[in-house]
């Protein structure tokens, strides 16, 4: 079994900022304003630990997937050898704008032989604006290669009965902090994208509300909601409402406590840190709201469980 697994990617030092940014631009320079916000906002929040995460998870999948692998892979027809061999599963992993590349990632796959594999992104929700580029990246490095590989992709997982139980489970922890956990807001965040791709059917606001649903559902909630953070600095409309919109709104409401959680993000990132941590609790701090976040999914093993039988279910796929 081999597996794909891909996340966004994120640098691994300050010069790696401005060629990071010029890849997510699609190869355009970011100007001097936007390279320096970008750089305050790394310098704000310390450090990004998506790489260290992403690999993490990658380590820890390809060990679940294999302490699961039949005890008797085939037939001994002789001693084998002092060191252990590759377990029957193997996961690769590349990054949609940074190292190891998707291409790095699939160049190295077909170096080893692999011709079947399954691809996943670690994050639950499929929109144009994410999982499909990550598909159109691996497609442009299928092409490049002189044997195909045949990929089988999850495409999105918003509700897995595991990924809910997931964020229920520290949503459940976050209840046990409230002063007053009945008469408390649950927010629900994700990536914004262009309102435009919404329009063209984009279904990702549809599964982020989905997953947003189930967990409220999960917890009988009394009051949940859907924000959306980290907008693009571009000049079309992207879809709403802005996170710290949301958070001013539920103060008028009359609420003095709010639990927030990412559902779009499983792993701890800028986007987490600086968008929620530091903006965000900032402006409940402003409004007089006591805001707290629940705890991301990283490489817990309970999420990892979830990628397992996510990869499992689609390598028996035909």
């Amino acid at each position: 079994m081999n597996v794909l697994l891909m996340a966004y990617g994120t640098p691994y030092g300050p010069e790696d900022l401005e060629p990071y940014y010029t890849d997510i631009r699609r190869g355009k320079k970011p100007p001097h304003e936007l390279l320096e916000e970008l750089q305050g906002r790394y310098e704000a929040i310390g450090k990004s630990p998506l790489n260290e995460i992403t690999l993490v998870q990658a380590i820890r999948l390809q060990a679940l997937l294999n302490l699961e692998a039949p005890p008797y892979p085939r037939r001994l027809q002789g001693p084998f050898p002092p060191r252990a061999p590759q377990g029957p599963a193997r996961v690769y992993v590349g990054t949609k704008h940074w190292l190891p590349s998707i291409g790095e990632a699939v160049a190295a796959m077909h170096e080893d032989g692999v011709r079947r594999a399954v691809a996943i992104v670690a994050a639950p929700h499929y929109s144009l604006r994410s999982v499909a580029e990550y598909k159109e990246k691996v497609e442009q490095a299928l092409k490049g290669l002189p044997d195909p590989i045949e990929m089988v992709w999850v495409e999105s997982y918003e509700a897995h009965p595991g990924l809910i139980a997931c964020y229920a489970r520290r949503v459940e922890e976050a209840i046990w902090r409230l002063r007053e956990p009945k008469k408390a807001a649950f927010v629900f965040t994700a990536h914004s994208i262009p309102v435009a791709a919404v329009e063209r059917g984009d279904p990702y606001p549809r599964q982020v509300e989905k997953t947003a649903e189930l967990v409220a559902k999960r917890l009988g909630l009394p009051r949940f909601s859907v924000a959306y953070q980290s907008a693009g600095r571009t000049p079309e409309p992207w879809l709403g409402p802005d996170i710290n919109e949301h958070l001013r709104a539920l103060k008028e409401e009359g609420y003095e406590e709010v639990v927030v959680t990412a559902v779009g993000f499983p792993a701890d990132h800028l986007e987490v840190f600086y968008d929620l941590d530091l903006e965000a609790q900032a402006t409940a701090q402003e409004v007089g709201l006591r805001l707290l976040r629940t705890r991301s999914l990283n490489a817990d093993l309970d999420y990892i469980q979830v990628l397992k039988d996510l990869v499992e279910a689609a390598w028996l796929r035909s």
